[in-house]
């Protein structure tokens, strides 16, 4: 899949005039920028284009991500038809599909590298095929930026500096969830499915690390492998418990799963906390929405199902325009939405880079203040500086009612409320 697109912005003009440009401004090659920004990097970036590189699960146990990329095509396509580009450069973002398999993730990456020659590796999505890349990326000094994973390395690691995250790092995440069970179920025994890799433990690691020196207590743990079946028998296990909550740090397939299994045992009826990656509401649809009443997550986006925002002007513009750029994908589907978001958080960085290369790309991402993206929540912006390479740390705990979440309580800044982390 092939996207071309991206706004003509003031800031990026100037820009391109103090570098002087690149030399031959027509390829996609390595000539190196001039001017003040000389010696940098510009490969597959010219005075008219850029071209970006997305690694996703099209298929496998993970495809119901490949959504996302819909969501971030349709931005690409209506900033490119109508706004001119970013800087008057048109994106085209080429994306491979991994399988959700890290050895496919390296031979993708190197594919958009070496013969693509993109600019940017802009998303790759999950923990282990980036873990998988980074390294790669990084010895290639080409920036691996907003990647689809909430692993908190991506902040806090000093060695890979062309890498950074996007969304809530998963311990901020389990902090949250933490301090509402400590306020609301302040003895809770806790049960809790997680997937077997780094995107599971770390999400683990993080909630016990923030119960600790409460009597919120896990009392069983079951894990469980991408290439398993089921977690029915997880599930069986964990019910053994009669723990007062679940938590189910899963992706989509086996969210989906570990919802249903809790639904049917009706012997066990635990408060059910299911992490923002696995929260879309076409994990819990299949479930039966009458099964997954007052089940909890976390978010930081706008929904595209909350009659909240029926009338905010970015949801408008983004429905209108996933109707006229891709009339085929439902923009209900809140994977839509997170693409939406992430490309406009990229349009965003661009546009602040002091130089149009991968350095000032690279060094853009990591000094982000304030920066409004508008699909994000009210009062969650983009925030990164050195030494915190988290750009969004805010979130509002949300439960299913009916047949869409609603949010409650307040957005948490959890640099605030849990302090920084660090590696």
């Amino acid at each position: 899949m092939r996207v071309t697109a991206i706004g003509c912005t003031a800031l990026l003009l100037l820009a391109v005039a103090a570098c002087g440009g690149r030399d031959g401004g027509g390829d996609t090659g390595g000539t190196a920028a001039s001017g003040q920004c000389a010696g940098q990097q510009t490969t597959g970036i010219t005075d008219k284009s850029i071209k970006l590189g997305g690694i996703y699960p099209l298929s496998g146990p993970a495809s119901a991500y490949g959504d996302i990329p819909k969501g971030i095509k349709a931005y690409f396509d209506y900033v490119n038809a109508e706004k001119n580009g970013i800087g008057g450069r048109k994106v085209e973002f080429v994306v491979r599909d991994d399988g959700y398999q890290p050895p496919k993730a390296v031979e993708e990456a190197r594919r958009l590298v070496e013969q693509e020659q993109v600019f940017a590796l802009f998303q790759t999505l999950g923990t282990p095929s980036t873990s998988a890349t980074w390294d790669y990326a990084n010895q290639r000094k080409v920036p691996q930026i907003f990647v689809a994973t909430g692993a908190s390395k991506w902040g806090t690691d000093t060695t890979h500096p062309w890498t950074i995250g996007w969304q809530p790092n998963y311990i901020s995440e389990a902090r949250v969830y933490a301090a509402y069970l400590k306020k609301d179920k302040p003895e809770a025994k806790v049960a809790v499915l997680y997937q077997n890799d780094d995107f599971g433990k770390d999400l683990l690691g993080g909630f016990k690390r923030a119960l600790e020196g409460s009597q919120v207590k896990v009392v069983a743990e079951q894990s469980y492998e991408v290439t398993d079946p089921s977690v029915d028998p997880q599930m069986r296990n964990l019910a053994e418990s009669e723990a007062e909550v679940f938590l189910n740090i899963t992706t989509p397939k086996f969210g989906s799963q570990a919802l249903a299994a809790d639904a049917k045992n009706t012997k066990w009826n635990p408060l059910h906390i299911v992490n923002n990656v696995a929260a879309s509401i076409t994990v819990l649809k299949p479930v039966g929405f009458q099964n997954v009443q007052g089940v909890v997550s976390a978010t930081y986006y706008k929904d595209p199902n909350d009659p909240t925002w029926a009338d905010d002007a970015e949801m408008r513009l983004y429905k209108d325009k996933m109707r006229q750029y891709a009339p085929q994908a439902d923009p209900n589907v809140p994977y839509h939405t997170f693409g939406w978001a992430v490309a406009s958080s990229f349009h965003k960085a661009m546009e602040a880079a002091a130089c149009p290369t991968r350095e000032g790309l690279r060094d853009s991402v990591r000094d982000l203040k304030g920066v409004q993206v508008d699909m994000l929540l009210p009062g969650v912006t983009m925030d990164t500086a050195q030494g915190d390479g988290f750009p969004i740390e805010s979130m509002q705990l949300m439960t299913f009612k009916g047949e869409r979440w609603e949010l409650f309580g307040d957005v948490i800044d959890t640099r605030k409320e849990f302090g920084p982390l660090t590696g």
